[in-house]
């Protein structure tokens, strides 16, 4: 009787996990860039009741299965979900997204050794011209350099599709180098640590540098970000399967209750 209790209990313990997973996507639905996650779930131990047997040779009695009894669900994975989201003109010159397999690379400090990667290509120029997010971490080039943009004569810029930063000073073009795209073997590993930003973790790879347009590369789109891949329909719907789940699983365990105070009473 009490493995139906705590068989209800980590029902209950783990619905709540991926209704807080869901309750996160929403709330992130108009985050730049934002990858959703998904909760997967997995059974618990089994405690075997009877062992099976294999049909006996002399033909006697056949084959039995084992039977066996479950102790629960567990949390398997929450994935995070790389999927591409929607592309939004915004016609602001320093909007950028990939479009396409890839992150940028932003510094932390001006040394251009601490180093995450995002896809929230919503850059700024501070005061000394440094191309910055919206953190203050600095965008990297693909030597892995701090991009700087200087005012001094500057006509216009444009970024091409494969990154390239062409600036025109005085009339006279000139190029600043390539924006920095990385990619990894395993996206799904790396760890999100706040502020739209990415880590990388024993299981996502090495980063991988690169040009934009290249194979495997994604190309990067001036004057657009990327949206959230959020899809609000799916999640409703996980939302109210996950809350009659979670339902199910509160009145198994006021059931199990029931037929325990029903044994209770024998007593009288």
């Amino acid at each position: 009787m009490l493995r139906s209790l705590y068989s209800g209990v980590s029902g209950m313990r783990n619905f709540q996990t991926k209704m807080d997973v869901i309750a996160n996507n929403i709330a992130n639905v108009n985050t730049t860039a934002f990858k959703s996650g998904r909760a997967r779930f997995q059974d618990m131990l089994n405690q075997t009741i009877s062992s099976g047997s294999s049909p006996s040779e002399d033909g006697g009695m056949g084959g039995i299965n084992p039977q066996q009894v479950g102790l629960g669900v567990k949390v398997g994975a929450i994935d995070t979900i790389m999927t591409g989201g929607n592309m939004q003109p915004t016609n602001r010159d320093l909007d950028l997204a990939i479009e396409g397999e890839g992150f940028f690379a932003v510094s932390l400090d001006d040394s251009g050794e601490v180093v995450r990667y995002t896809r929230d290509g919503t850059f700024y120029k501070d005061a000394a011209g440094n191309l910055v997010n919206s953190s203050g971490y600095y965008l990297l080039d693909s030597d892995g350099g701090i991009i700087t943009m200087e005012e001094e004569g500057l006509d216009s810029f444009s970024i091409a599709n494969n990154g390239e930063i062409i600036v025109v000073r005085d009339g006279e073009a000139e190029s600043l180098g390539f924006v920095g795209i990385v990619k990894f073997s395993n996206p799904e590993a790396l760890v999100k640590m706040g502020n739209n930003v990415y880590s990388e973790s024993r299981n996502s790879g090495e980063p991988q540098e690169g040009t934009a347009g290249e194979e495997g590369f994604g190309v990067i789109r001036q004057g657009f970000l990327e949206m959230s891949n959020v899809d609000l329909a799916n999640e409703f719907t996980e939302m109210i399967i996950t809350s009659r789940a979670y339902q199910a699983n509160s009145r198994s365990i006021t059931t199990s209750d029931e037929m325990l105070q029903e044994l209770m009473n024998l007593k009288r």
